[in-house]
């Protein structure tokens, strides 16, 4: 009864509740009819190719010249910003995440931390803050990796897009683009990547990506600037006696030239290759006695299932003839615990990595053999 009292005296001295306001009718700004066509604001027009700004391609090649400089062995990884318009995923800009020697580093708390400040500041200057995808450098071609492959699976459930990758050959100004197939992402949902799976959504190393067509748009300054590089211009010819002559001109270049191209020594990334597919082929053996193991694991207790099972099929005859009850029927699952099949995930990431060193092979080779036979003729 006190408790009754007490508690209607509290409520008595609380102040009365007010109704709720009514939440605000958001307002939307209209788009343009102009644009109307253009902008999908649904997701329902599928990505058909990319568009590099200039500005990202150079922040890319400059981020993966630093890293090369600093020796590192790890990628340069980077954040792509843009919009998709009409089948055309615009990339209009980028920034380079933290580096880290530890890949679990990417999605860690620090790394989000600087993704979101990064992402703040650039709302606050009214640029790009939208993020379609990744970029990543790779040394030699091989960029297949568990890494990658998580990265992109984790930007397909956040973005509209599913998210790109645009990768980058150190060295040059090779650039790619590609995203994961369908038939991969439903096994990769599944978790499923045994034997049964690979066939049933017919997977290899190839088909774990598709390539996106990826063009490259640069604007009028730069243009101006590569043309100020490239064109020639005249200098007055000097004679060794010291007089000039003004008529005869000789056509120079901003850019200094480049001999490497006549040096006919083998450049030293050939034999890192030969040794990168080495380490790669131990890597893929080792995989493979692995996986051997475990499916004899397999083997051997599901014969030993199946003999339990016969021996009880057995014993249950022989009982149901002389008249006696059969034995109950028992969960062989409980007495054997036969292990799952194996991931062959990592198998196909490594055949990738070999397939894209030997491809790298075959065009440095290629290429130091014309220069070879050259200098002979």
């Amino acid at each position: 009864m006190a408790a009754n009292t007490m508690a209607a005296a509290l409520a008595a001295s609380l102040p009365a509740p007010q109704a709720a306001p009514a939440p605000a009718t958001p307002s939307y700004e209209a788009i343009p009819a102009s644009m109307a066509k253009v902008i999908d604001t649904e997701g329902e027009i599928p990505i058909k190719n990319i568009q590099l700004d200039g500005l990202v391609v150079s922040k890319i090649i400059k981020h993966g010249r630093d890293m090369a400089s600093a020796s590192s062995s790890v990628p340069a990884y980077g954040l792509l910003l843009g919009l998709d318009l009409d089948g055309t995923l615009e990339v209009s800009n980028c920034f380079a995440m933290p580096n880290s020697s530890d890949e679990d580093e990417r999605t860690g708390k620090a790394a989000a931390r600087y993704q979101s400040a990064m992402l703040r500041s650039l709302k606050e200057v009214q640029s790009d803050d939208s993020i379609v995808g990744f970029y990543q450098s790779t040394t030699l071609g091989a960029f297949f990796s568990q890494t990658l492959v998580d990265s992109l699976a984790a930007q397909r459930d956040r973005l509209r897009r599913g998210g790109v990758v645009v990768v980058h050959a150190r060295g040059n100004a090779a650039f790619r683009a590609f995203r994961l197939t369908p038939s991969f992402i439903d096994a990769y949902k599944r978790k499923k990547f045994n034997t049964q799976s690979l066939i049933q959504h017919r997977l290899t190393f190839s088909s774990i990506l598709e390539e996106v067509p990826l063009v490259i748009r640069t604007n009028a300054l730069m243009n101006a600037l590569i043309g100020t590089f490239t064109e020639a211009t005249q200098e007055p010819y000097e004679d060794p006696a010291g007089s000039v002559i003004p008529t005869l001109a000789v056509p120079q270049s901003s850019l200094p030239p480049s001999f490497s191209g006549l040096d006919l020594e083998p450049p030293s990334y050939i034999s890192s290759n030969l040794e990168r597919i080495g380490e790669g082929l131990d890597d893929y053996k080792t995989e493979e006695n692995n996986v051997s193991y475990l499916l004899r694991q397999i083997t051997r207790e599901r014969a030993r299932a199946d003999a339990y099972v016969q021996k009880r099929r057995e014993e249950n005859a022989a009982r149901i003839s002389a008249g006696l009850a059969p034995l109950p029927e028992e969960d062989v699952s409980r007495l054997f615990k036969i292990p799952a099949e194996p991931s062959r995930l990592d198998s196909m990431l490594l055949l990738g990595q070999l397939d894209s060193h030997a491809k790298t092979l075959e065009n440095l080779a290629s290429s130091q053999l014309v220069k070879t036979f050259a200098s002979r003729v």
